[in-house]
C-alpha cells in the first residue's frame, strides 16, 4: 500500500468511526425517548429517574462527535462531499442532543406527575404522537446510514402529522383544565410533555435537511411544512378555516 492509498484508508476509517457514534447516539435517543414515554403511561419514577440519567452518555458521545471532526477537518482539509459529511455529523449529532435532552424533559414530567390518574383518552394521544416521532426518528437516521435523500424528504414532510396530532391534544387539555380545575396541574405537565414530542420531530426535520444537504449539496428549496398553530391567536384561527 503506497502513502495515498494509506491516506484514504485511514480517512475512511475515521469516516466510518464517525457515522458509528451518530449510529450509537441515535440508538441512545430512540431508547430514551421510549423510556420516559413508559415512565409517563404507568407513573414509574424508578424508570423516570434512569432515563434522566441516561442523557449523560448522549451528551458524552456528541462532545467526542464534534472533537473528532475538529481534528479530521484540521488535519484532512476536506472539500465538497468529505467536508460535507464532516459537517452532517455535526450537525446530526447536535440535533440528537437536544432530542435526548427532549426525552430527559418528559421523564422529569413522570416524576411531577407520579401520584397523578391519567385519563385515558389523553395518555393514548400523547403515546401516539410518541410512536409517530420515534417512527419518523428512526427512518430518519436509517435514511442518513443509507445516504438516501428521497427517503430524507418523505419524512421531511410527514413533520405535519405530529403537528396535527400536537393540536388536537393541545385543546383536549385545555378542554379538561376549563371542564375542572383540579386538573390543570396534571394537564399543564402532560401539554408540556407533548411540546416536547412536537419538538423532537421538529429536530427529525432537521435531520432529513441536513441528509438532503448531504447527498445534494443544496438545501431543500421548498419551504418547511408546519402544522402548529397553538401559538395563534383565536382571530387568526379563525382565518385559518375560511
Amino acid at each position: 500500500m503506497n502513502e495515498h492509498e494509506h491516506i484514504v484508508s485511514s480517512y475512511e476509517e475515521e469516516l466510518s468511526t464517525l457515522n458509528n457514534k451518530i449510529a450509537k447516539m441515535g440508538g441512545l435517543s430512540e431508547q430514551l425517548l421510549g423510556n420516559a414515554i413508559d415512565a409517563l403511561e404507568r407513573r414509574d419514577p424508578m424508570l423516570a429517574e434512569a432515563t434522566i440519567q441516561d442523557d449523560t452518555a448522549i451528551d458524552e458521545l456528541e462532545r467526542e462527535v464534534e472533537e473528532q471532526a475538529i481534528v479530521m477537518i484540521a488535519r484532512r482539509q476536506p472539500m465538497a462531499l468529505d467536508l460535507r459529511q464532516i459537517m452532517a455529523a455535526i450537525r446530526i449529532s447536535s440535533d440528537l442532543e437536544r432530542i435526548g435532552d427532549l426525552g430527559k424533559n418528559i421523564a422529569k414530567r413522570a416524576l411531577a406527575v407520579a401520584n397523578e390518574h391519567h385519563p385515558k383518552p389523553l395518555m393514548l394521544g400523547l403515546k401516539h404522537m410518541a410512536e409517530l416521532a420515534l417512527e419518523q426518528l428512526k427512518d430518519v437516521l436509517d435514511s442518513y446510514i443509507e445516504r438516501d435523500a428521497d427517503k430524507a424528504m418523505r419524512i421531511w414532510y410527514r413533520d405535519e402529522q405530529i403537528d396535527a396530532m400536537y393540536n388536537s391534544l393541545f385543546r383536549e387539555l385545555l378542554t379538561y383544565m376549563m371542564e375542572d380545575p383540579r386538573n390543570i396541574g396534571l394537564c399543564t405537565h402532560l401539554l408540556f410533555g407533548a411540546k416536547n414530542i412536537e419538538r423532537i420531530g421538529d429536530h427529525a426535520t432537521n435531520i432529513a435537511e441536513t441528509v438532503h444537504y448531504l447527498v445534494h449539496g443544496a438545501p431543500i428549496p421548498d419551504e418547511r411544512p408546519k402544522g402548529d398553530v397553538t401559538s395563534q391567536t383565536p382571530v387568526q384561527l379563525q382565518g385559518n378555516t375560511d
